[in-house]
């Protein structure tokens, strides 16, 4: 009739774990409440961009920051939306945030760099 509760328990352990093993960074991060993006620079144009970069997919280990998100947009209003999510949640300062909305009006999306393609880590490392 039911599932009971003990099956239950064991089904989202089970998800847990799998959930774990397949984001152990995230799991972490949510399981502590604790955020580890860490904002490294701004790049203020597309080469300086691009150079940082190259030299930075290359490690299994890179976690993107505001401006790799950056530049996965399609356009401003999205460019905005990651800036403003970004803030909100404490990743990036109110004075980063500014100096990139300022850099978006000023400059446009692509100062950030060019636009990432979807996979482009999957292609990068090999996996």
């Amino acid at each position: 009739m039911g599932t009971s509760i003990k099956s239950v328990g064991h089904i989202v352990d089970t998800k847990k774990n799998e959930f774990r093993r397949m984001f152990p960074r995230l799991y972490e991060e949510m399981k502590t409440g604790k955020r580890k993006i860490s904002i490294r620079s701004i790049r203020p144009d597309q080469e300086s961009a691009e150079k940082v970069t190259a030299n930075s997919k290359a490690r299994v280990d890179y976690d993107p920051d505001v401006v790799d998100f950056l530049r996965r947009c399609d356009n401003n209003r999205q460019a905005e939306e990651i800036i403003n999510f970004m803030e909100k949640r404490g990743e990036i300062t109110q004075s980063h945030a500014q100096n990139l909305r300022d850099q978006l009006k000023k400059r446009g999306l692509r100062s950030f760099g060019t636009k990432k393609k979807e996979g482009c880590y999957f292609e990068t490392i090999s996996l």
